[in-house]
């Protein structure tokens, strides 16, 4: 009985440790990394884990419009989506034809910042 109960607590302590060192992870965006689109009214991030709101966000920077490079940081609110596990960007105003770049910054319960970026297209 002992080794039984030994064996409980061992695989219980396994599953929390686990469970404590998860950290988020992009699982996919809309628009999509690499796509090129019609102005998105949002962009949806969606990730692995739960994330804080409080100290999760993103950015969007217009990196090129047709025959120019730039660095142009552009207007968005960021909120929570429609889940505990999804950041939606929504431009103030409609992006015009370029390339974009998607900052983000998402942290989870084991509050652990996890960073990343996606590009779009918008034609």
């Amino acid at each position: 009985m002992k080794l039984k109960t030994q064996l409980f607590t061992a695989v219980i302590a396994t599953m929390l440790s686990t469970s404590a060192l998860a950290h988020p992870k992009l699982t996919s965006s809309i628009p999509a990394d690499g796509t090129t689109v019609a102005s998105p009214k949002n962009i949806e991030i969606h990730f692995s884990e739960d994330l804080l709101a409080k100290f999760s966000g993103a950015k969007l920077t217009m990196t090129e419009m047709p025959g120019m490079a730039m660095q142009m940081n552009m207007a968005v609110k960021v909120s929570p989506g429609s889940d505990e596990k999804t950041m939606l960007l929504t431009p103030t105003t409609p992006l015009s034809a370029g390339k974009y770049r998607v900052d983000w910054r998402a942290v989870s319960s084991d509050t652990h910042p996890m960073t990343g970026h996606f590009m779009f297209e918008v034609k």
